[in-house]
């Protein structure tokens, strides 16, 4: 058992320090910047509540923050209230935030200055794989300090990899991010003709699924989307967000991602279309607008 505190509990990160609470046994301490929602955490796991990033992580062996972008990842990690304010020399600071590589290392130079290990850590499942305990976890950072974490991660996750340095973990979460638009995107316009076509989109999907274009996409997606149905997911506006972190890390490097940038301007049409927090899969929507 270690010494954790989790700061971000929100449709991710709340099941997330559930786990390592119920199913792995560590003793946490919550924060959130809803105090309400640390409350109800700590009534359904036990554990404790902290005022603040700083309170929570003080003692504390494992420090994971779950939050929503660079800006909120710095109000809880840096500055007199946060995270590693409270960190000791030794304990392990692992970021399961969807962020930019440039916070990462960011991050990861303001805890090494304080003798404190740091790995970033996005994650990929959605809420479903969260609360089900079954995430995968790309990981950039040292070597020992992911051997020394890596036991506590396995608690909310079926897949852990070191890919590289810090940064590294975000900028697989990059890829990731990448292949997920194209995908959705060309399952939606494969629904879309079929239906236009006439198919019945149940047979073709019974049939193709078992086939090269079988994705876990088509498998988990395909029938709300044929439903129109789009409530089950990654918001768009979270996409949007990651895919413009992707862009413009790749203006950067020079990669080319052309339909990268399509399937971004596509996200914007459902955003205007009032779509903001409907699920990703909501990319047929505009393919079927009046």
């Amino acid at each position: 058992m270690a010494r954790v505190a989790f700061l971000g509990l929100g449709v991710m990160g709340y099941p997330m320090a559930g786990h390592l609470a119920k199913r792995a046994g560590h003793a946490v301490t919550v924060y959130n910047r809803t105090p309400a929602r640390a409350a109800k955490w700590v009534a359904e796991h036990a554990g404790a509540a902290a005022a603040t990033p700083k309170a929570a992580a003080a003692g504390a062996e494992f420090v994971f923050t779950c939050v929503g972008n660079d800006d909120d990842l710095r109000s809880v990690v840096l500055g007199a209230e946060g995270a590693l304010a409270g960190m000791t020399a030794g304990a392990i600071l692992v970021d399961n935030t969807t962020a930019s590589a440039t916070v990462a290392r960011e991050i990861g130079a303001a805890a090494s200055a304080k003798g404190v290990g740091f790995l970033d850590a996005p994650v990929s499942g959605g809420q479903a794989g969260a609360e089900n305990g079954q995430l995968t976890v790309m990981v950039g950072g040292d070597p020992a300090t992911f051997d020394k974490a890596k036991p506590v991660i396995d608690g909310y996750a079926k897949m852990v990899g070191l890919m590289g340095p810090t940064g590294a973990g975000q900028l697989t979460k990059m890829v990731n991010q990448i292949c997920i638009a194209g995908v959705v995107e060309g399952i939606a316009e494969g629904i879309h003709f079929a239906k236009r076509a006439g198919l019945d989109v149940e047979k073709v999907i019974g049939v193709i699924s078992k086939g090269a274009a079988q994705s876990w996409q088509m498998e988990n997606r395909y029938k709300t989307m044929n439903a129109g149905k789009f409530d089950f997911g990654f918001a768009v506006d979270w996409m949007r967000k990651d895919l413009g972190m992707t862009l413009a890390e790749a203006r950067s490097t020079g990669a080319k991602l052309p339909m990268t940038a399509l399937v971004d301007q596509f996200y914007a049409d459902v955003q205007a279309m009032g779509g903001r927090r409907w699920d990703t899969s909501s990319l047929i929507a505009r393919l079927e607008k009046d």
